[in-house]
């Protein structure tokens, strides 16, 4: 892949990856990768560069950040003149193949099919292909402004769900031992996340491991109480009470 947003922003080329150091040029790349394929208006790109407060000649320091930007792109990516002008602003042409966003939403579009189908080790296997794609937080230096920010906050939703299809398959798969360990880490990193507390009491359960859930209920909702002032969802709300009665019909894998 030519472009990689899913971490720190790279450009890969025939050594390997090419960075670039002028930080303005780097967030106008970032801009027109979350847009691929889109005309981003120039309005847009100024307000992203330079906030709400432009300085005087800020359209003309625009042209300069695409002529770099524009030199950077030909020295770097297999593909005759990408960044395209276009009113009222410009696009850049990527392959479906040249950019690991799109690949991402491809593979978890492909997993939700396959899981609608019951196919569940299909459907895990393209969701953890997708989740693999990732090196860290998408755009982490690049988030200052409202257009990458708000793509960040949307994306950043597409891979916790991803992350809770993946493991709905694999309870599907029986995998409930094998998911654990990995449900700790997310409760860990995500504590206000109410679905991961549920998949990880209803992995805990399965493994006969009762008390261990009812404990992860118990930390659940002081977190929420402390941090929120709120009790847990329904749905944990109701699953608690099931491990309580011992319910198996509706914790049965």
């Amino acid at each position: 892949m030519a472009y990689q947003v899913l971490g720190a922003l790279r450009v890969a080329d025939e050594n390997g990856s090419a960075s670039i150091g002028a930080h303005k040029v780097k967030t106008l790349l970032g801009v027109l990768l979350v847009r691929a394929n889109q005309v981003v208006p120039a309005d847009q790109l100024l307000n992203e560069l330079w906030g709400s407060n432009p300085p005087r000649r800020a359209t003309a320091g625009l042209h300069v950040y695409v002529s770099q930007l524009r030199r950077f792109l030909a020295n770097t990516v297999d593909r005759p003149d990408p960044l395209v002008t276009r009113a009222p602003g410009y696009l850049l042409q990527v392959g479906s193949d040249e950019l690991d966003l799109l690949v991402f939403r491809r593979l978890v579009q492909r997993g939700r099919s396959s899981m609608r189908a019951g196919n569940h080790e299909e459907a895990s296997a393209a969701f953890s292909s997708a989740l693999d794609l990732w090196r860290g937080p998408a755009l982490d230096d690049l988030r200052d402004g409202e257009v990458i920010g708000r793509f960040v906050s949307w994306l950043e939703e597409l891979r916790l769900e991803c992350v809770e299809m993946l493991v709905e398959c694999d309870f599907e798969l029986g995998r409930h031992r094998e998911l654990v360990g990995f449900l700790y880490d997310l409760v860990s990193e995500h504590p206000l996340h109410e679905a991961f507390y549920r998949q990880l009491m209803l992995a805990l359960y399965r493994c006969e491991r009762r008390a261990d859930a009812l404990r992860v209920y118990k930390t659940a909702r002081e977190t929420l109480t402390a941090e929120l002032g709120l009790e847990p969802c329904r749905s944990l709300r109701d699953l608690h009470h099931a491990i309580l009665l011992g319910d198996g019909d509706r914790l049965a894998g």
